[in-house]
């Protein structure tokens, strides 16, 4: 095993999981680059874009390829490696070959932003197939109290962006091992049923989802970025004060978003890794 990274986000410091959107503005410079999750993902994603294609790209319709191709053009504007070259690709799918974040294209459809079109081989337990096409609304439903007062809220924070600003969210969840292509959480959920506490915090990782939103100025969609980062816990929280303030953290969640997120299924285990010394 080799030298073990310092962990590019831990957004735990920043207090409890919430779902509000909390969204930031950073330097376009800083949108995609540096890429941290590149050398450990980029050549494991390049391969599921190719093996498992059917499960990680997805369009919802014609009407939606002007806006994928703008936000294409964005992406390979910003950089200059070199994307994968396989003829059924389409422009989207060879810019997500570029850079180790998901690209999901939200394009303004009926008075909503839709799913139109998505590159997504780093889903955080969430089918493409099942939600390709679907507005703000229907993606949220699973949320607490539904989302109906988040998805307004997005809603309107997409309309109201203009092209130029990038903005910048975290959200993060621990999961069973360091995977990064995980569209269900019925394996880990099994698997967890069956260790001890000190077994599976053994091998539970910090994942962090890192998004940025940008307005494309010519089709009015909202390209959505989401970069994962995987990192192993228990190498995180063998710091004193980094383990008060997950302790703090993982306990002032509020309970709805805790089930939602899957975590009492994992309590044995982070009761097992903070009491440990």
């Amino acid at each position: 095993m080799g030298m073990l990274r310092t962990p590019p986000h831990l957004p735990f410091l920043d207090g409890p999981a919430v779902m509000a959107p909390k969204l930031r503005p950073i330097d376009e410079g800083a949108w995609l680059f540096p890429d941290t999750e590149a050398e450990p993902w980029l050549e494991d994603k390049r391969r599921l874009m190719v093996e498992k294609r059917d499960q990680v790209f997805a369009q919802a319709g014609v009407w939606a390829t002007d806006a994928a191709d703008e936000a294409a053009g964005l992406v390979l504007s910003a950089q200059s490696s070199a994307p994968l070259e396989i003829a059924s690709f389409t422009p989207i799918e060879r810019a997500a070959s570029t850079v180790s974040d998901d690209l999901c294209v939200m394009v303004p459809r009926d008075g909503q932003f839709v799913l139109g079109v998505a590159s997504l081989c780093a889903p955080t337990f969430w089918s493409l197939k099942e939600n390709i096409g679907k507005p703000l609304s229907e993606l949220h439903s699973l949320l607490p109290q539904g989302g109906t007062e988040l998805s307004s809220r997005i809603n309107r924070i997409f309309a109201g962006l203009q092209p130029g600003p990038v903005l910048e969210r975290f959200n993060w969840t621990v999961q069973l091992g360091g995977e990064r292509f995980t569209p269900s959480s019925t394996p880990m959920k099994r698997d967890l049923a069956e260790m001890s506490g000190s077994e599976a915090a053994s091998d539970l990782f910090l994942r962090v989802e890192r998004q940025t939103i940008r307005k494309l100025p010519d089709t009015g969609a909202v390209l959505f970025t989401i970069r994962i980062c995987v990192d192993p816990l228990p190498p995180i929280l063998a710091d004193g004060q980094m383990k008060e303030q997950f302790r703090k953290a993982w306990q002032s969640t509020a309970e709805d978003v805790a089930v939602y997120k899957g975590w009492p299924h994992y309590q044995h285990a982070i009761d097992w890794l903070l009491a440990s010394a």
